[in-house]
């Protein structure tokens, strides 16, 4: 009989391999889900909004449900291991932060960091690879007191994701949605050739 995978199996599998930011991630979707009560979005029930775009957000997507294509997965590029969750029903909203590593794992930042910039021994990449794993198995069941900052929030959650037309560039002949459509000389242009003038001056 075949088992059910788990969430933290589903998220390795996704993401294509293991390590401490994947970790980081999923423990914070899952404490994000137990205190609002919910369970996966398979459509725009939660929101989430990433402040970060490393390793985490993939384990975060798998728990949660929520996507970029769907459009309740919201990337603001602020480079913090924080994530916002909502529930459009009821509401309610916490916003979960990753507390320094450097204080709950000082060595393992250490010998992270020598390793990192090319300073590390052989000796030292060995005790990071096996240090990684005790410290990834912390971070998926440890105690939640030294590792995340979860906090009550007010969310104003966007509306949901809209279709739009499609409109065609005149400059390079591809479709882009039309609120993201610009218009230069009366004609459609996409972002990318919106600052394209040719000269119109002759010899130049």
């Amino acid at each position: 009989m075949c088992r059910e995978k788990t969430d933290w199996e589903k998220a390795m599998e996704f993401h294509g391999h293991i390590c401490v930011g994947l970790a980081t991630g999923y423990r914070a979707a899952k404490v994000g889900m137990e205190h609002l009560a919910a369970h996966r979005s398979p459509d725009e029930e939660l929101v989430v909004i990433a402040e970060t775009d490393n390793c985490g957000v993939d384990a975060v997507q798998v728990v949660t449900g929520c996507t970029m294509g769907k459009g309740n997965l919201i990337y603001r590029d602020y480079g913090k291991t924080a994530y916002t969750f909502g529930r459009r029903d009821t509401g309610k909203a916490v916003r979960i932060t990753v507390k320094p590593f450097a204080e709950k794992f000082p060595e393992f930042v250490a010998i992270r960091d020598r390793v990192r910039g090319g300073k590390g021994t052989p000796e030292d990449e060995e005790q990071l690879k096996k240090m990684q794993m005790e410290v990834i198995s912390e971070l998926v069941q440890g105690s939640l007191d030294d590792l995340l900052q979860v906090e009550e929030v007010q969310l104003d959650l966007p509306e949901k994701a809209r279709i739009f037309q499609s409109v065609t560039c005149v400059r390079c002949g591809e479709s882009v949605m039309e609120p993201r459509a610009r218009v230069r000389d009366g004609e459609y242009v996409c972002i990318p050739c919106s600052d394209y003038y040719p000269s119109r001056i002759a010899g130049m």
